[in-house]
């Protein structure tokens, strides 16, 4: 892709908004394991109106990033708005926080879709991943939210639990899908582990702990979760809207993979900080984080950060056989 035509590429659609960097948690897949690269921040309401009244055919907004959503304080207020801009609207959440009171405001405020990052379907697997003992907490959380949702006869927000698929998990998927119907959950999603391919990893973010192939004794227990899933009515499906066999499977055989990645051209990603990089998973994916930044919504205006110089680079680049650090092995080791 030329500069010129980097420039002439229409404004987003989609946007996601880190309201927080902050997090309750320190899972061992998560790049907070390893280090954080920005100080803890939570974006405010009237810093939200402010980006998003920069993209005005906005209509897709994830309201999550590194941090844990339900720790700002204005969240409902910040679906609220978004709402009322026909926007729709979801965010990832690890459920600690998902108590009676924050399920009622999640249902006022007009949540689209509720993502609850699981990661496992015991408490054994759940502290082994996510360093917490709070599965059982976690699992009553989400069932009170489907409550309070099914008690007001409305199918929103939509309710999924999100497994990150490592080499210590997977086993618990057929029991993720049971836990799925037993307590409302629509659907599960597989998602693979994304780790760095421009340094070391830490904790389970490492290359030994990813899964392709997959080897048989995995594809059965792939198999045995989609037959699980529909027998009892709950969808499986893996990041990117593929099965979860394809998403585990050995990636694209194309010469240059992540050139059939549209993020860079589609959506951007807003830290807390203003920061915009060209996706939610650059961060995760490289130890160069300064290589991301393509500019902050707090010093230029977005139109000019999205028809920049650093954003037309990259493009050109992400097209190219050399593309950027974060991007070289997608679709081949870590995504789809």
């Amino acid at each position: 892709m030329s500069p010129r035509e980097s420039r002439r590429i229409p404004l987003p659609r989609s946007l996601y908004l880190e309201v927080t960097n902050r997090c309750n948690l320190k899972c061992r897949t998560c790049l907070r394991y390893r280090g954080m690269k920005e100080e803890p921040r939570d974006l405010s309401l009237d810093e939200i109106k402010h980006i998003v009244g920069q993209v005005p055919e906005l209509n897709r907004a994830a309201l999550h990033g590194i941090g844990e959503p339900l720790l700002n304080t204005e969240l409902a207020d910040i679906i609220r708005y978004l709402k009322g801009k026909d926007v729709y609207v979801f965010f990832n959440s690890n459920g600690l926080l998902l108590n009676q009171k924050r399920a009622d405001e999640l249902l006022e405020s007009g949540l689209d879709e509720l993502r609850v990052s699981l990661d496992a379907a015991t408490p054994s697997t759940y502290a082994r991943v996510r360093g917490s003992t709070d599965f059982v907490r976690v699992v009553r959380n989400i069932e009170v939210l489907a409550q309070v949702r099914n008690a007001n006869h409305g199918s929103n927000p939509k309710i999924s639990a999100w497994m990150v698929a490592t080499a210590d998990n997977v086993e618990d998927l057929p029991e993720m899908i049971e836990l799925a119907a037993r307590v409302g959950i629509d659907e599960v999603y597989l998602q693979r582990l994304v780790f760095p391919t421009d340094g070391p990893g830490k904790g389970l973010a490492v290359r030994q702990k990813a899964i392709t192939g997959p080897p048989q004794p995995i594809a059965d227990i792939l198999q045995k979760g989609m037959s699980l899933s529909r027998q009892l009515g709950v969808s499986l499906m893996a990041s990117g809207l593929v099965s979860p066999t394809k998403s585990l499977s050995n990636g694209s055989r194309e010469p240059a993979p992540w050139r059939q990645c549209r993020r860079p051209r589609e959506v951007a990603y807003v830290t807390a900080w203003g920061n915009v990089l060209p996706c939610c998973i650059a961060p995760f994916s490289s130890v160069d984080y300064g290589s991301l930044i393509l500019g902050n919504v707090y010093t230029e205006p977005f139109d000019e950060i999205w028809r920049g110089e650093k954003y037309c680079a990259f493009r050109e680049m992400h097209q190219s056989f050399d593309p950027p650090g974060c991007c070289s092995g997608c679709g081949t080791e870590w995504s789809l």
